[in-house]
């Protein structure tokens, strides 16, 4: 699904951050004390950055594949985990299978992967730790290899991002688990529950407690201002979550469906499971919307207990589809017919908008439209059939092509003044100058310009001027052409502009911290 097309996606300003802490790693051995463009960098525990750096060095520390295979493989581990967990709590393969492809194939799960890399880390390892402990719950006597797994996996979801997946997954885990289970037995595990939370904190804070003691000045400067945001920044009503089952993307309707408590409880075989996956997602988003500071993608963990959540809908569908009444199948015909002629109408629409474009292969395209095209028709013939087990593969496969086959093309449609900053830096090279920032510079312009970019003067009009006679600068959003104090120490020659913008000029898209302006600054 992602393997094709996770290279052909441009960097994003969290996965730049990040990709920049994982080559300072490699390049100043900043392993423990981890940097992003030479300054410190705490805000996030270092276990992702190791794994991608460790990609890194395998595969190139240039190639985009490689950096983002550590998250592409947590996607992996993800939907294995959630295989595993709901053939425990159903005891039902096919339906396993099915909730293990909703989780993969959801929306947010695979966009976090570029939009926020390391939530994928913190909650696939949950996951595992949760499968684990569920196993510790229903089991009679005490298994230490699943207490070690447990308290190790959930110890390597704190290194990952900290306590938000505690907060986020397992703490509703273990509410509903508490409401639909009721911790029967739970008296004879206080010893291995406690090894579990010793071992996971120990694992977690260890990092922490390290960067505390050899950094504190720091970490106190960045730990305060983490804290701050979580009350002070993004925030939203609490309301902000009510439409969360959208976040599952082509499963919206039903996940949403599968929410419908009071309609589907009389329709799924095994209730105490259906509960539990319902209660766990209901206090998943109860959770998150106290929350004073909230954005699209923290909804991320929701989507695991949902996609089990939604099994339990699609399973009742492939055992009775044939036989509903059209009141309760026309929901049905709505949602899949709709991603039928997403299957048809996106090699039409591509045709038209690339049929401006010449420079990608005709040939490709023709065949990747081809196969929407038959997968489209597919899901209509499944529809006309009623074969809801075919209609859904027929969905994933539809999904994995879209991925796999259609998001390369999205490199087609460049903004014409497209011009990247690893020019700008062999340019300076050759000029034996060095490139220095003005004000904020956009974590992406760092990674690709492949150096650090100091910066001369800061929001505060704090300067840090070099002793360089002459030297190379950057801007973007404020620029340096009316600042007095350059003026009067420097003559500024503006010599061109760095747009690394995709997107079209003027488009919402378009972002204004991409554009750079480049001069070269001589001391009077």
């Amino acid at each position: 699904m992602l393997g094709f097309s996770i290279s052909s996606l441009d960097i994003t300003i969290m996965e730049a951050r990040n990709f920049i802490t994982a080559r300072e790693m490699i390049e100043e051995n900043n392993w423990i004390l981890t940097t992003l463009n030479g300054e410190p960098r705490y805000q996030k525990p270092p276990l992702p950055t190791w794994l991608t750096a460790f990609s890194a060095l395998l595969f190139g520390a240039k190639n985009l594949f490689a950096l983002r295979l550590p998250a592409v493989l947590m996607v992996i581990v993800t939907g294995i985990s959630s295989y595993l967990l709901s053939k425990k709590l159903t005891d039902n393969t096919s339906q396993s299978l099915i909730n293990a492809l909703i989780t993969v194939s959801s929306l947010y799960v695979v966009v976090i992967i570029i939009e926020a890399p390391w939530d994928i880390f913190t909650h696939g390892f949950m996951l595992i730790g949760i499968y684990a402990l569920f196993q510790i719950f229903e089991s009679k006597t005490v298994n230490w290899k699943l207490v070690i797994i447990a308290g190790t996996t959930i110890g390597f979801s704190i290194l990952s991002k900290g306590p938000i997946s505690f907060y986020a997954l397992l703490l509703p885990f273990l509410i509903s688990y508490g409401i639909t289970f009721h911790f029967k037995g739970i008296k004879n595990k206080i010893l291995p529950i406690l090894i579990i939370l010793v071992l996971s904190f120990s694992i977690g804070a260890s990092w922490y407690a390290y960067i505390r003691i050899a950094d504190s000045e720091a970490f106190v400067a960045i730990a305060n201002r983490e804290t701050a945001n979580w009350s002070s920044y993004n925030v939203k009503p609490i309301y902000y979550y009510w439409s969360f089952f959208t976040q599952s993307g082509l499963w919206t309707i039903p996940a949403f469906v599968s929410l419908l408590y009071p309609y589907l409880r009389t329709r799924v075989p095994n209730i105490k499971a259906y509960g539990f996956s319902f209660y766990w997602t209901i206090f998943a988003v109860i959770l998150l919307s106290v929350i004073p500071e909230k954005k699209s993608r923290y909804l991320m963990p929701v989507l695991i207990p949902l996609a089990i959540n939604t099994g339990f809908y699609i399973d009742y569908l492939i055992r009775n589809f044939k036989t509903l009444k059209l009141k309760e199948s026309f929901i049905v015909y709505f949602n899949f017919g709709l991603i039928g002629l997403i299957g048809i109408g996106v090699p039409i629409y591509g045709l038209i908008v690339l049929n401006e474009m010449n420079d990608f292969n005709w040939l490709i395209f023709s065949l990747d439209a081809i196969i929407l095209l038959c997968l489209g028709i597919l899901i209509f013939i499944s529809l006309y059939r009623r074969e809801m087990k075919r209609l859904f593969l027929s969905t994933i496969a539809l999904y994995i092509a879209l991925l796999a086959l259609g998001v390369p093309y999205l490199k087609v449609l460049k903004n014409p003044n497209y011009k990247n900053v690893s020019q700008l830096k062999q340019e300076v090279e050759s000029k034996a100058l060095k490139l220095y920032g003005y004000g904020h510079i956009a974590p992406e312009t760092i990674w690709y310009y492949d150096d650090k970019i100091s910066n001369i003067v800061y929001s505060d009009s704090t300067y840090n001027l070099p002793l360089d006679k002459e030297f190379a600068l950057i801007a973007s959003k404020v620029y340096p052409d009316t600042d007095s104090t350059l003026n009067k120490n420097y003559t500024l020659k503006y010599i061109s502009e760095y747009d690394m913008n995709s997107a079209q000029p003027d488009t919402r898209a378009h972002k204004s911290r991409l554009l750079n302006k480049y001069y070269i600054l001589t001391k009077k």
